[in-house]
């Protein structure tokens, strides 16, 4: 059953960034944080004032930093003492465990993507494009951070509609080879565009918003994309794991083309994979707590 396209191109950006204003998570501190990583003069005594704007989010930060995951004891109570313990080299990974948690804390209606499953493929698909970044020689924590944002777009849209859709309008696999194709017919735009919107409004890196636009790679143009390509390949990753989704299953076949465009070879999947299931255990672990 087709439905009359709920945004439209003519208020598309305007609506879609308000919608994205109402996520619990501030991609504001998200993408400080990650300019103030990529300056060494940047000081731990700063990073630790800029997540203590986010009282919800510091509070996370806090918890998490006790699981052993982060070397933690049940001695950190403090914001100063998570970032000091941690150090430059793990806040990312600290920051985007607690973000992750709080996007997550609601199913995604209109795609029918439980909590729990969009949790795992934020934080699956966030180590394994940092795991494979190591093997690329990519900037890590820019590939990381693609990883987690990556399902950004899904999360908007489904709240544009929320509680709009009846049971036939959802997204349906029998009706729809694609999220994407069934974006087009509700939103006239697909999840990858709008991540990239927000993620250029809130200033992150070109290369990080434009890594996400492409990474579907359903255009020739999207293999000149190297980040692009690796999210890609991550989300095979993901995919073989069981934590993708079913309207992305179309994109997510590893070739060799795709390796050759990410700098890539099958050699460094099993120690990308290895690192990924590690490091995303110990995650789910922190989030316990």
């Amino acid at each position: 059953m087709s439905l009359a396209p709920a945004v439209s191109h003519a208020f598309a950006r305007e609506k879609l960034l308000q919608i994205a204003r109402s996520l619990p998570a501030d991609l504001a501190v998200l993408s400080k944080l990650g300019e103030m990583l990529h300056d060494i003069n940047s000081e731990l005594d700063a990073i630790a004032g800029l997540l203590r704007r986010d009282v919800a989010l510091a509070s996370r930060i806090v918890r998490i930093s006790n699981s052993p995951m982060f070397g933690g004891g049940g001695q950190v109570a403090s914001i100063e003492e998570a970032v000091n313990r941690v150090g430059f080299s793990e806040i990312l990974k600290l920051v985007g465990t607690a973000t992750a948690a709080r996007f997550t804390e609601r199913s995604l209606e209109g795609y029918g993507i439980s909590a729990v499953k969009l949790r795992d493929n934020m934080l699956y698909g966030a180590f394994a494009c940092e795991a494979l970044a190591r093997a690329a020689g990519m900037d890590t924590r820019v590939a990381y951070t693609a990883g987690l944002l990556r399902p950004l777009g899904l999360m908007v849209l489904d709240r544009a509609t929320r509680g709009q859709l009846g049971p036939h309008q959802r997204y349906s696999a029998a009706a729809w080879p694609s999220y994407s194709a069934w974006e087009g017919s509700i939103f006239g735009i697909d999840n990858c565009e709008v991540a990239a919107l927000i993620l250029d409004e809130w200033r992150f890196p070109v290369e990080l918003s434009g890594s996400i636009r492409a990474h579907y790679l359903a255009r020739s143009g999207d293999f000149e994309t190297p980040l692009g390509v690796l999210v890609n390949v991550a989300n095979g990753l993901a995919h073989r794991a069981t934590r993708s989704f079913p309207g992305e299953a179309c994109w997510w076949e590893i070739t060799g083309g795709k390796l050759a465009a990410a700098g890539l070879t099958e050699e460094d999947f099993a120690p990308a994979m290895a690192a990924t299931e590690t490091a995303f255990a110990a995650a789910i672990a922190a989030l316990a707590l």
